[in-house]
């Protein structure tokens, strides 16, 4: 139930409530103990008096005042005549500061004294009177001189006559002197609490209000964004609490996926771009096949064969740019699946497949063994776009070097290098050099190398080469021995 109605109620809400929840307990905690405290004090004072009225021993033959004497006579005069029941005032007791006062025998059996009421005699009094312990200090009842039925603080004393019988004295004090003011305390502590908590919720839910302000602006901008698709809105950032770093992570998001969508879009219109390329080359030459059948006129033989020559060639490079365009379009894993790949079997299998590409050309090839954590298939395709990029901007009769030492792996060629304003752009999507948009290729093969390194915690990079052509490097952490 009450998690049901947490949940109806608006945050401001629910803090305000916490807030006034909060105070209510410190506020009811703090009066308990005032209260409990101011009770523990006038009980002391109680206290006092009855010790004050009930010490001392029997008075001297002349060593007292008249009152104290008094009293003594008194009580031995209650202990010949014994009345278990309150006597009348009969003008002859003198008053003293107590309301009730009377003589419990060694038996238990009370005695009341005249004008003074009488007690409610209890095991603790009964063991006074017979000599069992000193005092007894307790709340009772009891009946005053006006034969009110009263709650009372009883001070019991043992006491001896003087041919030594054992008795007991007992003083009460009614407790309406300390119960009163605790009433009336308890009542202004409730108001008080009351009074605390309604301010402290009115300050909560103003103080929540404030509080949450930046929220209500955050929650207007994602409502914003979620309605209009503007992910160019930002909101305000301002100091360095929580409030402010969720406007910071917010205004990152909104940034990482305005990125995205452009990097998506950009990617759809280049996709499109270069798909455009081999489809219309392919539907031409595809037209002159079905008109030179449709119309009865047959094409030479070798007319035939280099059109259907080309449309396999554009059916190739279209296979390849799917699949390069698959693996660029492939969501980054969180934690991507890894194991432990022999770096340089990739590396002799991607050589094998250079020389059968570029049968003119010499690849050589110095490895040593290097075991890295990753992909297997993205690492061999990521060596493998190298080298497809060495042997076609290699010269028909060129040479290609392949090496990997210590987690090292450099690709030279003796093709035409790269401009040195366009090393910046060579990782790009779809980029291609002015030297190479003659050539096959979709201008995806650096992207998918550079996205397999990074995801493998390695670097790419490419320069020139002394004496001509390019050098890539690949770095990759591993070791030259398989993990157990």
């Amino acid at each position: 139930m009450v998690r049901r109605l947490m949940t109806r109620l608006p945050l401001r809400g629910r803090l305000a409530l916490l807030t006034a929840l909060a105070v209510a307990v410190a506020v009811a905690a703090c009066a308990t103990v005032s209260w409990f405290l101011v009770r523990g004090q006038l009980y002391r004072e109680l206290d006092g008096r009855l010790h004050a009225m009930s010490g001392g021993p029997p008075p001297a033959q002349g060593g007292e005042h008249m009152p104290v004497r008094r009293e003594w006579r008194d009580a031995q005069t209650a202990l010949v005549m014994c009345s278990p029941t309150p006597l009348p005032d009969m003008g002859r007791a003198f008053s003293g500061p107590y309301a009730i006062q009377q003589v419990v025998r060694s038996d238990g059996q009370p005695c009341t004294i005249e004008g003074r009421g009488g007690l409610t005699v209890t095991d603790a009094d009964a063991r006074v009177a017979a000599g069992e312990r000193p005092s007894a200090l307790h709340n009772g009842e009891g009946v005053d001189s006006q034969g009110q039925k009263v709650r009372v603080r009883i001070l019991t004393v043992a006491r001896q006559t003087g041919d030594g019988t054992q008795y007991a004295l007992s003083t009460a004090i009614p407790l309406d002197e300390a119960e009163g003011p605790l009433g009336n305390l308890a009542l202004l502590l409730v108001a008080v609490s009351a009074a605390g908590v309604l301010l402290s919720a009115g300050a909560g839910l103003m103080i929540a209000r404030t509080s949450l302000r930046p929220v209500d602006r955050l929650t207007d901008a994602a409502e914003h964004i979620a309605r209009t698709e503007d992910l160019d809105t930002r909101i305000p950032e301002h100091g360095h609490d929580e409030i402010a770093r969720l406007s910071q992570a917010f205004n990152t998001m909104t940034r990482a996926l305005a990125a995205s969508r452009d990097r998506q879009q950009q990617l759809i219109a280049d996709a499109g771009h270069e798909l455009r390329t081999p489809l219309t080359s392919l539907r031409t030459n595809i037209d002159l096949l079905l008109r030179s059948q449709d119309s009865g006129r047959e094409l030479p033989p070798d007319t035939r064969r280099r059109l259907l020559a080309s449309v396999k060639a554009q059916m190739v490079e279209l296979s390849s740019l799917v699949g390069d365009l698959l693996e660029l379009a492939r969501p980054a894993e969180g934690q991507p699946a890894r194991e432990t790949v022999a770096l340089h079997e990739a590396v002799e299998r991607a050589v094998e497949r250079a020389r059968l590409r570029g049968p003119g050309l010499t690849v050589e090839m110095d490895v040593s063994p290097w075991f890295v954590q990753g992909d297997p298939g993205q690492l061999e395709r990521a060596v493998v776009n190298l080298l497809d990029n060495a042997v076609k901007f290699s010269p028909p009769s060129g040479r290609v070097r392949v090496r990997l030492d210590g987690g090292e792996l450099t690709v030279r060629d003796e093709g035409p290098g790269i401009a040195p304003e366009d090393l910046p752009h060579v990782f790009e999507r779809f980029w291609r050099s002015p030297s190479a948009r003659s050539l096959p290729g979709s201008g995806l093969g650096l992207s998918i190398v550079a996205r397999v390194v990074g995801e493998g915690g390695g670097r790419v990079t490419l320069e020139p080469a002394g004496g001509g052509g390019t050098l890539v490097r690949v770095v990759l952490p591993g070791g030259p021995v398989r993990p157990d």
